[in-house]
């Protein structure tokens, strides 16, 4: 599309394409991470990348010289003739949403496709995307492929096929489907659905046989014109191919490979396995070999001669290969992407030596590409190839057997996989990436064919991609799971496990259904006490999570799942221990029995050895210190369940609580006003595996922290990670986030960014449901108050802080209790307000244990009393505390010769000095 990147861009971007993390690429480029995050959200623009993997794909796929648009893959090979047929394609995209290129296996219909779209790219705004359907062997797979290659995630309360339509419905976009033969009918289905929906969308298909949906504009994909004489494409394909095998055709030779390509009706997959054999039978023997071959098929029965062309070109060549070749080809034909030469030995079985020979002759002769990456060499086989060596073990009665062993390899590697216990790491997301669609295209057949390993295959497959951080698709295989699950009890534990995975996304609808769900197989199984369990998780997500859920809920629920599971706990201590934490969450923090309650759970749990069960007391715990304003023991809390759950083995269940404990922290550090510690824990919650698909998740902290800091390039960078990962997201209303949303507002607003404000109001009401859009309205009412007094707006700050800060009493609004008071007195100040000396003297004590709010209330003091020296003061506490703004915001305040400088300082963070 003609974008320009930088060459930093262009060093960032390789990296990205390595795995690393942006803390690692800082690293090795000698730069900050907050310039690392810079870059990554320029490319994310720049690239048309909806995501971080989309941006890993891309970067995979980039390629030295003229490197293809953003979503389509890297030509391996040159692109030789048909511009006729190059500008006819793309002038048939010019007037017709769906155009499908139709032509036998082999003939250059996916070349063709992706020079066009190359071509045309700029005509698209939001990109164009190629999406390969040669893994799909189930129709009700291609809407997840397609996601998959656009970079969706897995989206709150939709299918698959309804997250690409809401996708679509906002693109001006082209879509290269690739390979639609085999699923006629489901492309047909979802392309109409498409079209229909999404005007500003264009679908390339590309096809042995048309879709025959009304509106198809058919464009037939012949061979390459061979001319009169030497000088056809076909000529000039063979040419090529040849010199790159080492042999170069001089002028008498032209014409006889003329007549070849001729006889090979011009179909490049034919042509190019011709020039392949070049260096080892020269022209005579090719003369000589096709035509017996293509004298064979003198009689058959009628079918395009292309096919009979291509297929003759095929056998030709296959005959040829020693018989250990001619298993090699066959065998490999299983796999779903690039292999290597080990892992075609377990599939062949055959001595991985031997094999590698074999692979290589093999690429020698075109059958196969070899492909070169950081680990190695690889070899793929192009899709008519494989078919082909398909059909050839189906002939030899070969392929379930083949198949069996693809399995087999790919189980052996995904278990060795989750047995490495660091998962975070480059090497680990690279083996899996490459793992993952074998897995997939073995577990489709597994699935298909009723094998029993389909379930445990499931399982492993989840259990990765929740490594990986992939978890819309982890809760979605443990679901599956679940109904290929052997016995109920088996079913119940992998819901229970995607129920884990829910709660980490944040979907806490989901989590309590699938826990909900899992109850009553467990019931139904007679395991009464993981029964208990689940309907106590459920119980207490209800009411510790409430700002994960975006239905209304019965707030008599709770209860009624806390006596359910008591009746059938049975006496186990563990169950006990989970129960007794589920009802700390059941009392209102700022009861006076609550404390005690918790303090039992906890000692119950530390009794049964349950480390779930104490996280969860522990978390209970950290609550009632909020309320209470003890922020620092609060933060020693969330300290401790941190290190209660990092060496503990990251299932999806153990997930959700360290994920909530980086959060908890988070918090309590911003309550005690320690903004350096709450950076740290912010990064750190950013940088967790379980959240590299969910973008909004992981950086909604970081934002706040950066947002108070007054670092709003740090907050910028992660408002656009934040707000792409929602939206890919599909934009579910989780309440919790708002505040990341609200700081976004705010710093906009600061900046005088009206539309950059509005815009994030706008999301702020998109995160929670019309029903509940009074959910922790005090700390939006802080932000906005925060905002108001930077515009000078001290009045309208005053309405908007009319709730007395000791009026806030629950454990959320104890977070912001002190920034909030500290406000309430500074807005007193500066509005003249008659109370404004005891609006100070009365949140002294509500702000003294956080160090920014402490000086805060002491600028206030020192402005109602016209002290300046005092100001100053302050302000040099605030710069200690890193609170850049603030104390940018008080040198101006101080007023004199400190004014210009505060705003020097207040203009360079972008902020609009009043």
């Amino acid at each position: 599309m003609g974008t320009v990147i930088s060459a930093r861009e262009a060093e960032v971007l390789a990296a990205v394409g390595e795995h690393l993390s942006n803390a690692e690429i800082a690293a090795r480029l000698f730069i900050s991470v907050r310039t690392v995050e810079s870059h990554v959200s320029s490319l994310l623009r720049k690239l048309g990348a909806d995501d971080r993997r989309a941006l890993t794909l891309i970067a995979g796929e980039r390629v030295a010289t003229q490197p293809p648009p953003a979503g389509l893959p890297p030509a391996l090979t040159s692109f030789v003739g048909r511009a006729r047929e190059r500008a006819e394609l793309a002038a048939a995209l010019d007037g017709q949403r769906l155009v499908s290129a139709i032509g036998p296996g082999g003939v250059g219909k996916t070349r063709l496709a992706l020079a066009v779209a190359s071509d045309v790219s700029h005509r698209f705004a939001d990109g164009v995307w190629y999406v390969d359907l040669v893994p799909v062997t189930d129709a009700s797979m291609i809407a997840s492929t397609i996601a998959a290659a656009l970079g969706l995630g897995e989206q709150q309360g939709r299918t698959r096929q309804q997250t690409v339509l809401d996708w679509a419905t906002r693109r001006h976009a082209l879509l290269l489907l690739d390979n639609c033969e085999h699923l006629l009918d489901g492309v047909a289905d979802l392309v109409e659905r498409l079209l229909a929906g999404s005007p500003g969308v264009t679908v390339l298909a590309t096809s042995r046989a048309r879709l025959l949906l009304p509106f198809e504009r058919v464009f037939p994909v012949d061979g390459l014109s061979v001319g009169d004489g030497a000088d056809g494409d076909a000529v000039a394909l063979f040419g090529e191919r040849a010199a790159a095998a080492g042999v170069a055709l001089g002028p008498a030779e032209r014409s006889r490979i003329a007549t070849i390509c001729r006889g090979l009706d011009g179909v490049p997959l034919a042509i190019e396995l011709a020039a392949a054999r070049l260096p080892a039978l020269g022209v005579d023997g090719l003369e000589a070999g096709l035509a017996d071959r293509l004298q064979l098929l003198t009689g058959a029965r009628r079918v395009d001669s292309r096919h009979r062309s291509l297929r003759s070109t095929l056998d030709w060549s296959y005959a040829l290969l020693e018989p250990q070749a001619r298993e090699v080809l066959r065998r490999v034909a299983v796999f779903a992407g690039p292999f290597r030469a080990e892992s075609a030995a377990a599939v062949a079985e055959m001595a991985p030596r031997e094999v590698a020979a074999h692979l290589a002759a093999l690429a020698d002769h075109s059958l196969l590409v070899p492909v070169s990456g950081s680990d190695g060499t690889r070899y793929r086989a192009l899709e008519t190839v494989r078919q082909y060596g398909v059909e050839l073990l189906d002939d030899e009665g070969e392929l379930a057997e083949c198949r069996s062993r693809h399995l087999s390899w790919a189980w052996h590697a995904g278990t060795e996989l989750l047995a490495d216990e660091v998962v975070d790491t480059p090497g680990w997301r690279s083996r899996f990436d490459r793992l993952a669609d074998e897995l997939r295209a073995g577990l489709g057949w597994a699935v298909d064919t009723g094998s029993k390993d389909a379930f445990e295959g499931k399982m492993l497959l989840a259990t990765l991609c929740h490594r990986r951080g992939i978890t819309s698709e982890a809760q979605w295989r443990f679901e599956q799971a679940a109904e290929l699950a052997p016995d109920d009890r088996r079913a119940a534990e992998a819901l229970h496990l995607a129920a884990g995975v829910a709660a980490n996304r944040l979907a806490g609808d989901d989590a309590i259904r699938l826990h909900r769900a899992a109850a009553d197989l467990c019931l139904r199984a007679g395991d009464t006490a993981a029964a208990a369990r689940n309907l106590a998780r459920a119980a207490e997500l209800l009411n510790r999570a409430a700002g994960t859920i975006a239905a209304c809920t019965d707030e008599l629920a709770p209860r009624a799942l806390l006596d359910e599971a008591s009746r059938v706990a049975g006496e186990d201590l563990v169950t006990r221990a989970r129960i007794a934490a589920a009802e700390a969450f059941a009392v209102l923090e700022t009861e006076e029995a609550t404390a005690e309650i918790v303090h039992a759970a906890l000692a119950l749990a530390r009794r049964s050895g349950d480390v779930m069960a104490e996280s969860s007391s522990l978390d209970r715990l950290t609550t009632i210190q909020l309320s209470r304003g003890e922020s620092r023991a609060a933060l020693a809390s969330a300290l401790h369940r941190i290190e209660l759950l990092t060496p503990q083995v990251l299932d999806p269940c153990v997930g959700f609580e360290l994920s909530d404990a980086h959060v908890m922290a988070v918090e309590s550090a911003i309550a005690a006003g320690d903004l350096e510690e709450a950076r740290r824990l912010a990064e750190r919650l950013r940088d967790l595996p379980l959240h590299r698909e969910d973008a909004h998740v992981a950086v909604a902290r970081l934002i706040v922290v950066s947002s108070l800091e007054g670092d709003w390039e740090r907050a910028l960078a992660a408002g656009d990670r934040f707000r792409e990962g929602w939206e890919r997201a599909g934009s579910p209303r989780v309440p919790t986030l708002r505040r990341a949303a609200r700081a976004m507002a705010m710093v906009h607003g600061m900046r005088g960014d009206t539309a950059g404000h509005d815009e994030w109001m706008r999301i702020v009401t998109a995160l929670v449901p019309t029903a509940r859009q009074n959910h922790d309205q005090h700390s939006s009412a802080f932000f906005e108050a925060l905002m108001l007094l930077h515009l000078g707006r001290a009045h309208d700050a005053v309405r908007c802080l009319e709730i007395p800060p000791h009026e806030l009493r629950r454990w959320y609004q104890g977070i912001w209790r002190p920034w909030y008071a500290a406000a309430w007195a500074e807005a007193g100040v500066l509005a003249g307000q008659p109370d404004a000396a005891g609006r100070i003297a009365a949140v002294r004590a509500t702000t003294a244990e956080n160090a920014v709010t402490a000086a805060l209330v002491h600028r206030a003091s020192a402005l109602a009393a016209g002290d300046r020296t005092g100001v100053l003061a302050a302000a040099d506490a605030l710069e200690a505390a890193g609170c850049r703004y603030q104390w940018a915001r008080s040198l101006v305040l101080a007023g004199g010769a400190d004014r210009e400088r505060g705003a020097s300082e207040l203009a360079a963070m972008g902020a609009v000095v009043v």
